[in-house]
């Protein structure tokens, strides 16, 4: 066990220092930058709910009806009869990039990105880059579990694998295959797997900008803000128990491999109940995320923004009867509760939430 921690860390650390090294190459580069406005760069980062899950038939749909025609308005170009592309917020996103516009979500959906880039963009007179890492049905507790954190106990970890080797022996019975069982090794490598990718991305992403996003080559990139969005995942075995503290390992580590010690930071707290109080799991993930803001080091530069109230009622309304209702749940929703019911205005409305949170962090820095 020991060997495998010690191979643990020093995978994480061989990751981190690589990582930390280009980041500063890469500051040190861009710092006699043209005398021209910098950069203002932002992170959004989670899980299925910050890729976004509104689908864009259902924005076509809201954005002229005459009940929703006005919310939409900030994203229409009214004159030319289409959504609005900004030409000073550029966004990243995995294997797209671009000018922000409709589709910076899930195939063919679109998240909360889109609402929180109007919102800064027009807060800020620099251009501004959104920098996206999102990835589906992942936890804070194994597969963004920062490297503060370390691994689970052993006895954790064994049961974990007992119950991975039985599931891969159920399915090759049940199909008739003779794929491998997962060992202790492949175990430890899926613990902070996405914590890893999302440091690449965000390097890759900030190296690359002048490729990327030729507008603004050669102009000085300022890391102004993270905004996380996650906890479906951690509902499940007890990982919830363990949220708090990983949180505050999470935005320590982020903060330390970003070199930006009082990064602002905000936490788009779990919101899928709704207007209805949320219970067990959900609820002691809500209080951790919220527990974040009092943490000693964090007050000031850590924000909870709660996103339950800010639910679409229309859609809240009509979800249960969706099935019966398929018509008219298309003009109204997209997806199912754990995904804010795919709404466009649910997901607007903690864009713009979240924007605000971080602006006004910008003014206590």
């Amino acid at each position: 066990m020991r060997s495998i921690r010690r191979q643990y860390h020093a995978v994480m650390n061989r990751s981190l220092i690589v990582l930390i090294a280009a980041f500063a190459a890469l500051q040190f580069a861009v710092m006699p930058a043209a005398q021209r406005k910098p950069v203002a760069v932002f992170i959004l980062a989670g899980q299925s709910n910050m890729e976004g899950k509104a689908q864009n038939i259902l924005w076509e749909h809201q954005a002229v009806a005459d009940e929703t025609v006005e919310f939409f308005a900030p994203f229409r170009d009214a004159k030319n009869e289409e959504w609005v592309t900004r030409d000073d917020v550029f966004i990243k996103y995995l294997g797209r990039h671009g000018r922000l516009t409709l589709g910076y979500g899930s195939p063919n959906r679109t998240g909360l990105e889109y609402a929180f880039g109007l919102r800064v963009g027009d807060a800020l007179k620099e251009p501004v880059l959104l920098i996206k890492t999102a990835w589906g049905g992942r936890s804070i507790r194994k597969d963004f579990r920062p490297p503060s954190a370390g691994l689970p106990p052993r006895e954790v970890l064994a049961e974990e694998l007992k119950k991975a080797q039985k599931n891969v022996t159920n399915r090759n019975a049940k199909h008739k295959r003779n794929e491998p069982l997962p060992t202790m090794d492949d175990l430890v490598k899926g613990y902070g797997k996405d914590y890893r990718a999302m440091m690449v991305e965000i390097q890759g992403a900030m190296s690359e900008c002048g490729k990327l996003f030729p507008e603004l080559k050669g102009r000085k990139l300022d890391l102004r803000g993270f905004v996380w969005f996650q906890g479906w995942n951690d509902q499940y075995g007890g990982a919830e128990l363990e949220y708090e503290q990983n949180m505050k390992h999470f935005i320590n580590d982020v903060r330390k491999d970003l070199q930006a010690s009082a990064l602002p930071f905000v936490i788009g707290v779990m919101g899928q109940n709704g207007k209805k109080p949320a219970k067990g799991a959900m609820a002691t993930i809500q209080a951790a995320q919220v527990a974040m803001e009092k943490v000693p080091a964090f007050v000031g530069n850590v924000r909870a923004v709660p996103t339950d109230v800010l639910q679409d009622e229309a859609a809240a309304a009509l979800y249960p009867e969706w099935k019966k209702r398929m018509e008219e749940w298309q003009r109204t929703g997209s997806d199912h509760a754990y995904h804010y019911l795919g709404s466009a205005i649910w997901f607007s409305r903690i864009g713009y939430e979240l924007a605000d949170a971080i602006l006004e962090l910008q003014k206590s820095k």
